[in-house]
């Protein structure tokens, strides 16, 4: 493990980073080779478990935006993009504990970007 908190495991291409005292979960990314429905569903995973450590008010904003994060494709013009951003902003406002979420909303975003 490097001092900066990334660590591999297995191939080359798998990164770790575990960072800051109440760390919670992990995020996995590959650097080749991204399963775009893996991304969705980890996604998905971070917002359901940020849920539960934050205010009633902003459970209700990550509410909100799950339900048209699980539209998909289905969900209206420019609201999934939305969606990703307003869970990414209530990420970065509970500060380490959002962490996750804003790295898999990255991951996502990078991937809707071609």
């Amino acid at each position: 493990m490097s001092g900066n908190g990334e660590f591999h495991i297995g191939s080359m291409r798998d990164f770790y980073n575990a960072s800051g005292d109440g760390a919670v979960g992990r995020i996995e990314y590959h650097q080749q080779g991204t399963d775009p429905q893996a991304v969705y569903e980890a996604v998905i995973r971070a917002i359901e478990t940020l849920r539960s450590q934050v205010s009633a008010e902003d459970r209700e904003v990550l509410d909100a935006s799950l339900e048209t994060i699980r539209q998909g494709d289905g969900a209206p013009p420019g609201a999934f993009r939305r969606a990703l951003g307003t869970a990414a902003g209530v990420a970065a406002l509970v500060g380490e504990v959002g962490a996750p979420v804003a790295e898999a909303v990255r991951q996502m975003l990078a991937l809707l970007a071609g």
